[in-house]
């Protein structure tokens, strides 16, 4: 009889540390409430969006991964075009003669200003374009303008651009509102180093990068755009300048965040995104 209670009470205890074990994850999703949401809703609720924003940390493999995830089973929802932050508009040519199959992977990173994580993170997916045929747009200002902004002093360095310069950056002049909490954030976050044209250089990126969106969606499709997190958080950045031309679509976010514990999200991330993806912080970053 001891005996049988005693193997009662081993099972209860290994029972019981079982489903504890089972929660033990890199990562969670949730909503921008703080409720956690399992991959599959998120799926299902971003394939009726007509633009998604993907906001990652650029170095972090779960976001990279997810991104390869979503992008895979949103392609089997219906048609897809993608686009991401990193890669500028003037380097458009080169990535469509990459995913034609006109050149190969050494000719593009050679002639285009890819990002020195490319091959690792971004590589994936263009090559996901290539083999499924599917656009991709390269949405980011060629840095070079951005610079201009922030030293020249404002908007206004742009206004020497010629045509073609012109046609890499959304239409002048750019519409601005420097009390957007995010931009606001900037000014906060660099101290004495904040000037108003740091903050318009940041501006000028998510204004070129919906610009971009907006010209290769197609309605009937859904435009899958991989950014940092901190170009859509908040539903600012890039949503407000879509939002501005095109209030009409239908829009989705998601954003990225590292935590020492990711079983319940930090109250400074509620309202972070439509869906925030929390890594633990001791995951290992790919640079």
């Amino acid at each position: 009889m001891k005996k049988t209670i005693f193997v009662t009470i081993l099972l209860s205890l290994v029972m019981g540390i079982g489903p504890l074990l089972a929660q033990k994850a890199p990562y969670r999703i949730y909503n921008a409430k703080g409720k956690k949401v399992s991959y599959e809703k998120m799926l299902r609720a971003l394939a009726k969006k007509d633009i998604v924003l993907f906001g990652e940390l650029h170095n972090n493999p779960i976001a990279h991964w997810l991104q390869y995830e979503l992008t895979g089973d949103l392609y089997t929802k219906g048609p897809l075009v993608l686009g991401a932050e990193m890669i500028e508009a003037d380097n458009q040519g080169q990535l469509d003669a990459y995913l034609e199959g006109r050149i190969d992977y050494k000719a593009l990173d050679s002639t285009a200003r890819l990002w020195g994580n490319h091959k690792t993170d971004y590589a994936p997916l263009v090559d996901f374009a290539r083999e499924k045929k599917l656009r991709f747009i390269a949405t980011n200002v060629p840095r070079r303008y951005a610079g201009m902004v922030h030293k020249g002093g404002g908007f206004h360095a742009l206004d020497s651009l010629g045509p073609l310069e012109r046609s890499w950056i959304a239409p002048l002049p750019i519409p601005f509102d420097p009390e957007l909490p995010g931009y606001r954030n900037i000014r906060v976050m660099m101290g004495d180093h904040a000037t108003p044209s740091l903050v318009m250089a940041q501006a000028l990126k998510d204004a070129t990068m919906a610009h971009f969106i907006l010209d290769h969606f197609k309605p009937g499709s859904l435009f899958l755009h991989y950014n940092g997190a901190y170009h859509s958080n908040h539903y600012q950045g890039i949503l407000w300048y879509l939002q501005q031309r095109a209030p009409a679509l239908v829009y989705g976010t998601i954003s990225t965040v590292s935590q020492e514990d990711v079983h319940e999200l930090e109250q400074e991330y509620l309202g972070l995104a439509d869906f925030i993806i929390c890594v633990d912080i001791d995951m290992t970053t790919t640079y």
